[in-house]
């Protein structure tokens, strides 16, 4: 008896850990419902029976909104500004963007006071008539993947269960667009923090609450990727600028510069030893890696058999990623469209390895032995219409072990949730020639999309692109 009494305790531990996929059962207020009921979930339209032809949404009962639509999100809780949903029931321009198919269709306008009671429920959370808010529960432990929207200075939440957006960030300090351009969690989950190249601030966010908390003033700069310490205390920021380019030391636990590193020429990607005192920083034009320590101490190297120099177009590194034992570290080069490694200790290449049109960002597994290369400007023959590529590259072996084209276009940010198996690629889609977006957003501009792959076959999880604001680029998740 006492190996199966031990086998049980054991099964019903792990069972206590896990968390059981959200259902919602739950219907929809009262007044919202009358609304829904008479004039969106009707036959033809958006019911059981007919909702496949009408963008694949559902709405006869509450709990079928989060699922989405064939676009992803529809309704976004407490932001009725990004609801799309918003946009298709409007009838009047001072209320917001109106757009076509106005809903209901063949119908009349949905009135003032009821679109009003819409924009008041989804801005109060979108909640059930008992009060529940979707994507509430679990706030811990939620799966998240921050993609930031460099076009409108907002982070779209993405829930891990469902793929779909379940909130977004309002972020930035200053008036107009300040471009967020790289995003990173904690390595607890805790929090994350975001760059602009066009502000002069770096900003803490609470991931458990999906809200800013602190802000750091940096002053004048471009200030572009970062690094943080294996414990969460600090961090190395890079100032993307040609000339007298700044990198600064920060701790993130009381938000203050420690150290301000100058005389640099474009930095870009970070990497550092586990013990954050000495760093290896991209100079993103020409063939050099700068080496810099704690104490300020810097040289330079290249990454060919030449002299150091920053001359545009040779092959231009743009990120940097350690392997996971520390032997070596990988390079995009954007201008020869290859990825090279080098020793970790002597910084001597060790392989240079081919991939697509203009390598961007890393995305590294730690369940499988693959390094994913988002090459931005590939044009595939499988898909003609389209342009981007992903490259798998064995870490371990330096073997290519697929190419990923697809649906993508003007991919950059990718990251990988090992918990579920998944990847996550934000197509920027930025150009006016990209595919057209199902709608525009309240803050104008071309929205992207990001596609969900499989983490074990490197195939589609679904073909559904999940579209978001403008200019989807950095993307992170929670927990690694």
């Amino acid at each position: 008896m006492k190996p199966l009494f031990f086998f049980l305790s054991i099964l019903f531990l792990f069972a206590a850990c896990t968390h059981p996929p959200t259902v919602y059962t739950g219907e929809y207020p009262d007044d919202v419902r009358a609304i829904v009921e008479n004039k969106c979930a009707t036959a033809g339209c958006h019911n059981a029976n007919s909702f496949q032809n009408a963008a694949n949404l559902r709405l006869d009962r509450w709990e079928h909104l989060w699922k989405g639509s064939g676009t992803g999100s529809v309704v976004i809780p407490y932001d009725a500004n990004n609801s799309s949903l918003m946009y298709f029931i409007n009838s009047d321009p001072a209320r917001g963007p109106v757009l076509e198919p106005r809903m209901p269709i063949n119908n009349s306008a949905l009135t003032a006071t009821e679109y009003a009671i819409i924009r008041n429920w989804v801005a109060a959370g979108a909640p059930d008539k008992e009060g529940n808010i979707p994507f509430s529960t679990n706030p811990t432990k939620r799966q998240k993947i921050y993609i930031s929207q460099q076009g409108c200075d907002l982070i779209a939440v993405i829930d891990a269960e469902t793929n779909l957006i379940m909130r977004y960030i309002k972020i930035g300090k200053e008036p107009g667009i300040e471009i967020a351009h790289c995003l990173r969690f904690s390595p607890d989950g805790k929090y994350c923090y975001v760059a602009f190249t066009k502000g002069e601030y770096i900003q803490k966010i609470d991931v458990d609450r999906d809200e800013v908390v602190a802000d750091l003033y940096l002053g004048p700069g471009s200030w572009n990727l970062f690094q943080i310490s294996e414990d969460g205390k600090s961090m190395l920021l890079t100032d993307f600028s040609p000339f007298n380019a700044k990198v600064k030391l920060i701790d993130v636990e009381a938000m203050k510069v420690m150290a301000t590193y100058e005389d640099f020429v474009n930095p870009h990607g970070v990497a550092s030893n586990p013990a954050f005192d000495t760093f290896l920083i991209t100079s993103q034009y020409g063939n050099t890696v700068y080496r810099l320590t704690k104490k300020g101490a810097v040289r330079t190297f290249s990454i060919d058999e030449n002299e150091p120099n920053f001359l545009n177009q040779t092959y231009d590194p743009h990120e940097i990623v350690m392997s996971p034992d520390r032997t070596k570290y990988f390079l995009t080069c954007q201008a020869s469209n290859e990825v090279r490694v080098m020793d970790a200790k002597t910084n001597k290449l060790i392989k240079v390895i081919p991939v697509g049109t203009f390598p961007q960002e890393f995305a590294i597994s730690r369940v499988k032995p693959y390094l994913l290369v988002s090459c931005e400007e590939e044009q595939t023959t499988e898909f003609p219409n389209f342009k981007g590529a992903i490259y798998v590259i064995n870490y371990n072996t330096l073997e290519l072990v697929k190419r990923i084209p697809g649906p993508f276009y003007q991919i950059h940010g990718l990251t990988v949730d090992d918990k579920n198996g998944r990847i996550y690629v934000a197509s920027r889609n930025v150009s006016s020639v990209g595919p057209a977006p199902h709608h525009t957003s309240e803050c104008g501009g071309r929205n992207g999309y990001y596609s969900v792959y499989d983490l074990n076959t490197l195939l589609p999880f679904t073909n559904k692109r999940f579209e978001s604001s403008v200019d989807p680029y950095s993307a992170d998740v929670r927990f690694k």
